[in-house]
């Protein structure tokens, strides 16, 4: 970010202690003012425990210090993720901008990207075309473009707003160039490389239309949701994926994503049932949760 704006030092320091009073209040950890000024204001770990910073006579933030007080409260009293108030997150050891018209990336999608480098490594699959359909953020297809480094990666977007967003952290992140972007539905925009595609990865919309008011606020009241409704029974998008998904694919092409709890046993059956696949593995995340499906096109 850049520094626009600056503050004083004692300042800052009252409005830290402040800060973290009213996330207690607000049942929300302290810690997350602490991440705050580590990335709006650089300040490390050790300078924020010792309150070093109380004696610097400017601080400089990448906006005004009302702008902060403003978004403070509606983390506080609203739920707005801190990850909007900075405007980046970590993931994979990275950062990535990120803003209300992406999906702020989870922990646990991070495991796709193991599983797309673990199935595809020491086969041509690592060498071929991998596609992230609807991208947000560009979190998955960037992870890929570090990983697969021999892999010619394309991510799609139907959102233009979440597009350049995408587009910046790629810019950011990796070389020029790295990532085809397309804007469009799905798979749409790829209809020149129908039957050419190694692998597919997807976090898609899999939450039910009801169940979306009922998650943390910080998610229902925020993030877009768009990414997240998965109709009603939250498999909307994956059955549109499983079905269109064996025109794009290649034989013995993945196909790997993400799904809710509790879904694991009806996309096998519809990965089965739609006859254009072969060896449907269901794959847990960190918590044991089954979390991502992989299977392979037909060889035939």
């Amino acid at each position: 970010m850049a520094s626009l704006f600056s503050i004083s030092g004692s300042h800052l320091w009252q409005w830290y202690q402040k800060a973290r009073q009213q996330a207690v209040a607000a049942d929300i950890s302290p810690d997350e003012v602490d991440w705050l000024l580590q990335e709006i204001a650089g300040l490390d770990k050790l300078t924020l425990r010792l309150g070093s910073f109380r004696e610097w006579p400017q601080i400089n933030l990448p906006f005004t210090w009302e702008s902060l007080e403003q978004s403070w409260q509606q983390r506080c009293s609203q739920r707005l993720p801190v990850q909007y108030i900075t405007g980046t997150t970590p993931w994979r050891g990275f950062s990535l901008q990120v803003s209300p018209q992406v999906l702020i990336p989870r922990p646990e999608t991070e495991l796709l990207v193991d599983l797309a480098k673990k199935f595809s490594q020491d086969s041509p699959l690592a060498a071929g075309i991998w596609v992230d359909v609807g991208t947000g953020s560009g979190a998955i297809a960037i992870a890929l473009a570090k990983e697969l480094t021999n892999a010619t990666i394309y991510a799609t977007e139907i959102d233009k707003n979440a597009l350049a967003i995408a587009q910046t952290n790629a810019k950011n992140l990796l070389p020029p160039d790295r990532i085809t972007f397309y804007q469009g539905s799905w798979l749409q925009p790829l209809a020149s490389d129908r039957g050419r595609i190694s692998g597919m990865v997807s976090n898609p919309p899999y939450i039910p239309t009801a169940i979306v008011p009922t998650l943390q606020p910080e998610v229902a009241n925020h993030e877009p949701h768009a990414a997240l409704d998965g109709g009603e029974d939250g498999l909307d998008y994956i059955r549109h994926l499983i079905a269109i998904a064996p025109t794009y694919l290649h034989p013995g092409g993945i196909l790997l994503f993400e799904m809710m709890a509790g879904q694991a046993s009806p996309v096998r059956e519809l990965l089965q049932q739609q006859g254009s696949y072969r060896d449907v593995q269901i794959f847990p995340d960190l918590a044991g949760i089954e979390r991502f499906a992989l299977a392979y096109k037909n060889d035939s």
